[in-house]
């Protein structure tokens, strides 16, 4: 799949959606994709459980905001926000699907130079046993997700060029 522009912001969505609270990335960007304040400079990316896979979608992003589980020992359903160094404690398993989100985060500052702000906004799972439904309390948590994602989206917006949004699913018809 190739776009005729390389978008500037791009929102991933990240999990999976048969280990209950694992895939409440994936599920908190079906509901911004549906989100009439949703700024049309973005471009949307069902990343499902694919890591390092999606370097060519983000390649020249300049502007990236993940969606996704994080475990980071608090109550189930506690929302997460991670910048900068923040981000670099991925690697230690913070992320639900851990090698995914860390290797694609180091890999993409190996092989891009374009410089790039990226934003994390996660929620502590509750269970990441098999089952397609997310735990009451990150359901819960699921629309504040999509608030932020749309305050951060918002700001960046300030300062983008006018696009189009794009809804982008990585896998085998992608």
């Amino acid at each position: 799949m190739a776009f005729s522009e390389t978008p500037k912001t791009v929102v991933v969505g990240v999990g999976n959606t048969i280990y209950s609270d694992d895939g409440a990335g994936v599920h908190a960007l079906e509901r911004l994709q549906r989100d009439p304040r949703l700024p049309s400079d973005v471009t949307l990316l069902d990343g499902g459980t694919h890591g390092i896979e999606l370097l060519a979608y983000l390649y020249d992003s300049s502007r990236l905001l993940l969606l996704d589980a994080v475990d980071v020992g608090q109550r189930p359903g506690m929302m997460i926000r991670m910048t900068g160094d923040e981000l670099r404690g991925l690697a230690c398993g913070a992320s639900v699907h851990q090698l995914g989100v860390a290797d694609l985060l180091a890999t993409l500052s190996l092989v891009s130079d374009t410089p790039r702000e990226i934003v994390l906004l996660g929620v502590q799972p509750g269970s990441t046993d098999w089952g397609t439904e997310l735990s009451p309390p990150v359901e819960a948590a699921v629309g504040p997700m999509v608030d932020a994602a749309i305050d951060q989206l918002l700001l960046w917006s300030e300062t983008a060029p006018p696009n189009t949004t794009r809804w982008t699913s990585v896998g085998p018809d992608g």
